[in-house]
């Protein structure tokens, strides 16, 4: 929506690196860069990781449009946007070092905006942007409005898209039409006695006291067809979640799954099942998951190489591997298949950061831990998916690792929100947890 008297905003380091694109994202407002947010920038510009490449490409999009009117009144943007400059400050200002003594980047950019706010005092309103929190409690200390960076953050979590849905006291005579060939229904016949959304790829449990069955949504939303439960490389369904799950994870049309879910609820293990169980129709299984260091400490402060630094991000992966490859006996071929898989990379576990420059076509990729990626995070990785290749993100959007994430700004929760709908898409959110009841008790009650 736009805003009647344009504003100016100061961005904060971390939301350039949320979002290279962000300074043009706020339409007709003015947009401000403090000097030291540049200097931050400059520091992340080397690596693998997707916040290094945000970096260089900002890099890159403000010295294409800089010039040196962007250190003055400013350079627009294009038309219907504002205009973006680069404030330069000389230390931090006498309100500033009174209150916070230490001189760092934080409180310069708080310094830049608090400047600024006393200079457009009776012309503009001035607002710092930071996914910090804490930043912004330092500003708002100050009176200087902030905000959190709200654009790619969905709504509502509450009504957060679950993939699934009971319809209760169905028609026997409809429903006993599932069990008898070719076990689907026309979904107009089924709409007549319910009212639901159509969604293609939705998943339903549908029943009566009588009986019940698992159906689906097919992807032309012409017919209801039934699911039944699929044995996946060992691995047996123990609920009507995880069955949609398998069901989805294996449908060769659906390129684009996402399984979320409380510790515990399978995410992980269904989804390397189901790679494992249609391996023949790729050319590789890719397992990958986001390296969210303890307390957003580089890995460079690990001891060791670089491998012994990641192995502990990795470790969960190989667990659920071995889970599976122990379903059948070590002479048994089905156990041999997987270690020979790992041993010609047929099947690979890596850091995420390791997929760049990697071909992305025929292969099962399964991203783990999605809820610590941004959403633009997951775009870049979706959007380098080739032909004949299926992803798969996994995670929990209420355990997030990431400092400057929550459940509404996640990129898995970005995904779901945005993805409804659409025919190459399927979601389920698994509730009950399958690992123990003592983990079941203890993921509800702390």
């Amino acid at each position: 929506m736009r805003s009647k008297t344009p504003k100016t905003f100061v961005l904060d380091t971390n939301v350039i690196l949320h979002d290279a694109s962000s300074i043009n994202q706020f339409q007709e407002n003015d947009i401000v860069i403090p000097l030291a947010v540049i200097e931050e920038i400059d520091h992340f510009k080397r690596g693998s990781q997707i916040i290094n490449l945000n970096a260089r490409e900002f890099a890159r999009t403000l010295d294409n449009i800089s010039g040196k009117d962007v250190f003055n009144g400013g350079i627009s943007l294009g038309k219907g946007k504002g205009k973006v400059r680069i404030e330069i400050t000389k230390g931090l200002s006498k309100e500033i070092q009174e209150v916070f003594k230490e001189d760092n980047a934080d409180h310069r950019i708080l310094s830049a905006a608090y400047e600024l706010m006393k200079k457009l005092k009776s012309t503009r309103k001035v607002i710092l942007v930071s996914k910090d929190v804490n930043l912004r409690m330092k500003a708002k200390a100050l009176s200087i409005p902030a905000e959190d960076y709200t654009t790619d953050m969905i709504s509502s979590v509450d009504e957060l898209y679950s993939g699934k849905e009971v319809l209760d006291n169905f028609p026997d005579d409809i429903l006993m039409r599932f069990y008898m060939p070719p076990y689907e229904v026309p979904v107009n016949e089924v709409l007549k006695h319910v009212k639901t959304e159509i969604v293609p790829n939705k998943y339903y449990v549908i029943k009566n006291t009588e009986r019940s069955v698992l159906g689906c949504l097919d992807q032309s939303s012409m017919f209801f067809k039934r699911i039944d439960k699929n044995n996946v490389y060992g691995i047996k369904p123990r609920n009507s979640e995880q069955t949609f799950a398998i069901d989805a994870l294996i449908n060769n049309d659906i390129p684009l799954v996402s399984l979320t879910g409380k510790a515990g609820t399978g995410k992980t293990l269904l989804a390397l099942a189901s790679a494992l169980n249609v391996r023949k129709s790729y050319r590789q299984i890719y397992i990958a998951r986001p390296v969210i260091p303890l307390s957003n400490k580089d890995i460079g402060f690990l001891p060791g190489d670089v491998e012994s630094k990641l192995a502990p991000y990795m470790q969960p992966l190989w667990d659920n591997l071995k889970v599976i490859q122990d379903q059948y006996p070590e002479e048994d071929k089905q156990h041999q298949i997987i270690n020979q898989l790992t041993k010609d990379s047929k099947l690979v576990i890596e850091p995420l950061s390791y997929i760049r420059g990697r071909s992305l076509q025929r292969i099962y990729f399964i991203v783990d831990e999605a809820q610590n990626l941004t959403p633009h995070e997951i775009k870049t990785i979706i959007t380098r998916v080739g032909e004949g290749a299926k992803i798969v993100f996994t995670g929990d959007i209420y355990q997030i690792d990431h400092p400057y994430l929550d459940s509404q700004s996640n990129g898995l929760s970005y995904l779901i929100d945005h993805f409804k709908g659409q025919k190459l898409y399927a979601h389920i959110n698994l509730e009950k947890g399958e690992r123990s009841e003592l983990a079941e008790l203890a993921s509800n009650l702390l």
